[in-house]
């Protein structure tokens, strides 16, 4: 799928800069910049090298002024705004079409000139290509000049002092890193400047809304009248021997394998299997792959990677990828509980999840569905027969099964749910007790590992007959009596009424306890008081505590994260909860498909070809958060796979 941009759908500056394009390396690296080619974000920039994969991320070419003089005029194919007296650089003007396939491409026209831009990123390697192509149709000699801006530092740090930068030959010295630069031309030296450029899509959340960035040369070639040419280069953090068309080239046919091997055939859905791959990682610390949730800003988590697993991998068919992600987390299971964040360096990983190692059971039971790879399912048995263990016995923060075999969790200020946000002594969402969706995850567990058993030769303990006691105290805790669904929370207090887009999850588990009225009153409750076509709110606009708008600062943003914000993943279950308690008809799947339409509109809107992480909760129209995130692609994606299983069929 290629998304066409043009001057009638970017008209003015705040339009061009509105979405986005990403290119990932499988590092953790990442190229971004606007759909104007500036940066709005601190967390963006042109190589985003990963020092330390994945998470270990330093910004070292920030973007690439771009100019053109010709005759007497000069123009920027650039563009950026500034902070202080610094002109704005314009080159969205000048913008003919911006094409986001493949390799993203822009072409701009001006007075006789034409230059196209093309820019990839190398797999497994720190290195980003620009190619540009100069059509020179004017009756005099244009000249580009190209000027990398370098940062040198963590990933969104925005300086603002200045700071010691030098040109050693064909490498650019600066902060924490160096730039090497290889191409057509060489790098002239200059002076060194800095600029402070102005980020205006951090400033309204709070984060830095100006940071520095230097120069200390440029690369200039000059097209005679007439003639055509091209420029290219390949930015790095070390030396690269790869040219630009090879990055180029290779970045295409990555692309287009990936699509092949999924089988996938609707054309969303082969533009979301490309999407997923930018969050497939590799792991320094473990030697396997991870998942990584969200760009800019997120590292790879256990409860995201658990939730964005099956898409991403099982409806890719990327089953090596899966048993890799599955493997990295089975190695680092403590307590029976999964890492919820890596952190790097020597530290042990943080443990604060209650879902994630629950989740790893029933995605292991998915993963075994897919492939019938039972050698694998032995190798995962003895850590989730652990995690079972220790989740009856009890483990850390307030991890533990009651007398009546559900699960509870958390306490004081331990947020262990995904509804996680704490502000200093503040808990926006206090799910302490029973939450619907992990005691939904505990009995499929439960039943998992019962069926798992069987297909082992092991024993099953009372798998079994433990879930038989879980179906009948959960149903008995959660089905409302008013017909409205289940009840999020089991704590004694009004949380437990509240309605939420946990109990969709309750459908959608490899094993449900639900009869199937109740099923269906849980899906026609989250249509009538939660669904959106972007996404499912985390909380009923009827409720008090509604939160419609994500905006301001932290504190702000926080108070709305999960009350009432709209999140795109759990739409995923949705539709599958719909298909399910319809049959799984081609009647139900043409119903889902109908609703789905607007999914192509959504990769066309912030980054371009990705599903972001959350919208406002009232009118969900612009992207907010990451604007790429792992279980929002992944979950639409097994939507898209179900329903060619069913018209298939």
């Amino acid at each position: 799928m290629q998304h066409i941009f043009s001057r009638q759908t970017l008209p003015d500056l705040a339009r061009a800069q509105e979405g986005c394009f990403l290119l990932t390396n499988g590092l953790g690296g990442y190229a971004s910049l606007s759909t104007a080619f500036s940066m709005t974000r601190a967390d963006q920039g042109l190589l985003i090298s990963a020092v330390t994969p994945p998470n270990v991320r330093r910004g070292l070419l920030a973007r690439m002024e771009e100019q053109i003089t010709c005759g007497g005029g000069a123009w920027h194919l650039s563009t950026q705004d500034f902070a202080g007296d610094a002109p704005a650089e314009e080159g969205w003007r000048s913008l003919s079409s911006f094409a986001a396939g493949d390799v993203p491409c822009w072409v701009y026209e001006r007075r006789g000139v034409r230059v196209q831009r093309e820019v990839a990123m190398a797999q497994g390697v720190n290195a980003v290509a620009l190619r540009y192509t100069i059509s020179n149709r004017s009756s005099e000699a244009c000249t580009l000049t190209l000027r990398p801006w370098v940062l040198g530092f963590e990933k969104g740090h925005a300086p603002l002092q200045p700071w010691k930068v030098r040109v050693e030959g064909d490498r650019i010295c600066t902060g924490e890193g160096e730039v090497c630069l290889q191409g057509s031309d060489a790098l002239v030296p200059e002076e060194v400047r800095h600029v402070m450029q102005a980020y205006r899509h951090d400033a309204p959340d709070g984060r830095p809304e100006k940071g520095l960035v230097a120069s200390a040369g440029c690369i200039r070639r000059t097209v005679a009248a007439g003639e055509c040419a091209t420029v290219w280069l390949v930015a790095s953090d070390v030396p690269c021997a790869l040219t630009a068309a090879e990055i180029i080239s290779a970045q295409s046919a990555r692309r287009e394998a990936l699509r092949r091997a999924s089988g996938l055939q609707d054309v969303v859905a082969r533009e979301l299997v490309c999407a997923a791959d930018a969050f497939i990682v590799d792991r320094a610390s473990t030697g396997g792959k991870s998942i990584i949730a969200g760009y800019p800003f997120f590292a790879d988590w256990g409860r995201d990677t658990m939730i964005a697993l099956p898409g991403c991998c099982l409806s890719t068919r990327r089953y090596e990828d899966a048993k890799s992600i599955l493997r990295t987390f089975l190695a680092n299971e403590r307590d029976g509980l999964m890492p919820n964040l890596f952190p790097e360096g020597g530290n042990e990983p943080m443990y604060n999840t209650v879902d994630a190692a629950l989740l790893l059971i029933n995605t292991v039971w998915l993963y075994v569905q897919d492939t019938g790879d039972l050698p694998f399912a032995r190798e995962a048995w003895p850590v989730m027969a652990r995690i079972v263990e220790k989740y009856r016995s009890g483990t850390r923060h307030g991890i533990r099964m009651d007398a009546d075999g559900l699960i509870t969790a958390g306490g004081g200020f331990d947020q262990v749910t995904w509804m996680d946000v704490r502000i200093g002594d503040i808990l926006p969402t206090p799910r302490h007790g029973k939450p619907v969706e992990i005691n939904a995850c505990w009995y499929s567990a439960l039943m998992v590992m019962d069926a798992l058993a069987s297909l082992l030769g092991e024993s099953a303990a009372d798998y079994a007959a433990l879930a038989g006691q879980v179906k009948t105290s959960f149903r008995a805790a959660f089905v409302r009596a008013d017909g409205c669904g289940l009840r999020d929370l089991v704590s004694g207090t009004a949380a437990d009424e509240q309605i939420r887009c946990n109990q969709i999850w309750a459908v959608t588990q490899p094993f449900t306890m639900l009869t199937h009225d109740e099923a269906r009153a849980v899906v026609d409750t989250v249509y009538a008081h939660l669904y959106t076509p972007c996404g499912l709110r985390t909380l009923s606009p009827e409720d008090a505590q509604y939160h419609p708008v994500y905006a301001g600062h932290q504190k702000e943003r926080d108070m709305a994260y999960h009350q009432g914000t709209v999140w795109p993943f759990p739409l995923g279950a949705y539709y599958l909860a719909y298909l399910k308690v319809h049959g799984g008809t081609k009647a139900a799947a043409q119903e889902v498909r109908q609703a789905m339409l607007p999914m192509e509109a959504i990769l066309r809107e912030g980054c371009v070809g990705q599903i972001p992480e959350i919208y406002d909760g009232e009118t969900p129209a612009l992207s907010r958060g990451c604007f790429a995130q792992a279980w929002s692609v992944g979950e639409i994606l097994r939507v898209y796979s179900v329903l060619e299983r069913i018209e298939n069929a």
